[in-house]
């Protein structure tokens, strides 16, 4: 994915976002909402109501960039519907985009210790 790097701050709307806001609306959630500055460099993250909707936006110091990504099939991990925000790490945010339960990620067993 093109855009912030690793550790940078994932602010996750917590519950449903009407996906019709665009840059504007996202940024006003992300001030009053998730009470955060939307142009402070964070990545700022919410999901549609049907949950197979994500939109990313994060200011890269010169504009707003807005990701949006729509699953063929399946739905977004997505965290109670509470409202306000959670944390997230780069890690997990790579994990969400690509559809992988950042909350449980199946890492297998561990390897088997030799000797």
């Amino acid at each position: 994915m093109i855009g912030p790097g690793t550790g940078v701050r994932v602010y996750l709307a917590c519950g449903v976002t009407d996906m019709r806001k665009g840059i504007e609306g996202l940024a006003a959630l992300a001030k009053d909402v998730l009470r955060q500055n939307p142009t402070c460099g964070a990545v700022f993250a919410f999901r549609g109501r049907r949950g197979d909707r994500l939109k990313l936006l994060y200011w890269d110091g010169q504009a707003f960039c807005l990701y949006y990504k729509i699953l063929e099939r399946g739905r977004f991990p997505w965290p109670g519907s509470g409202e306000g925000s959670m944390r997230l790490t780069s890690a997990q945010l790579a994990m969400l985009w690509e559809g992988i339960d950042w909350r449980r990620p199946d890492w297998g067993a561990p390897p088997a210790r030799v000797g």
